[in-house]
């Protein structure tokens, strides 16, 4: 089977760009969160769904990874998996029991360049939240949904009656975020006892 991958970092982020040719694919992938780790749900999906002779496709590198450990690590786990692994806009291919040393060098370089561009945003966001800080005009992160949505999603959960995937859907948020809606709720619960 043909898998096209896509990630962009934030809910209100399209994929447009990456998913021009979704058509030649027979499974789509796409999350909507942060590329600093692998802990990301369509990720994950997709490396459980897995068969010797697939293919994924990533529009680019920095699109699976932003980091070169998980970058590697992950091109690795794919071919060992018998898959191949193509990044488009590199023009690189990673096929199971070839070893490509032209591909090899250009993982390292452009790979490098991704972390690097990730560690440049972060220098830059915590200087401005630095300044706004000492400005008095740092808000933090605000919610993403009202309190009142907050306490909806934990009773629907926690009694069952949906599912962290279905809580994802219905309320638009990433798995991390639903969960830290969860545990926040909980760390608000125990203050109000004290």
């Amino acid at each position: 089977m043909k898998f096209l991958y896509a990630r962009v970092s934030s809910i209100s982020q399209n994929t447009d760009r990456q998913t021009l040719n979704e058509n030649e694919f027979d499974r789509l992938y796409i999350d909507k969160c942060s590329g600093k780790n692998t802990e990301r749900p369509e990720l994950q999906a997709m490396l459980s769904n897995l068969r010797p002779g697939d293919e994924i496709t990533c529009h680019s590198l920095d699109r699976l990874a932003r980091n070169m450990f998980d970058l590697q690590a992950l091109i690795k786990e794919i071919t060992d998996k018998d898959c191949l692994v193509v990044f488009e806009k590199e023009n690189l291919r990673f096929e199971p029991g070839k070893n490509n040393p032209m591909s090899n060098l250009m993982l390292q370089i452009l790979g490098g360049i991704a972390e690097f561009e990730r560690e440049l945003i972060k220098a830059r966001q915590a200087e401005g939240i630095a300044i706004a800080k000492d400005k008095h005009k740092f808000k933090g992160s605000q919610p993403k949904i009202p309190e009142t949505l907050a306490a909806e999603l934990k009773e629907l959960v926690s009694s069952k009656k949906i599912s962290i995937k279905d809580a994802m859907k219905r309320y638009n948020l990433s798995r991390a975020s639903v969960y830290n809606y969860l545990k926040r709720d909980d760390k608000n619960v125990k203050k109000d006892v004290k």
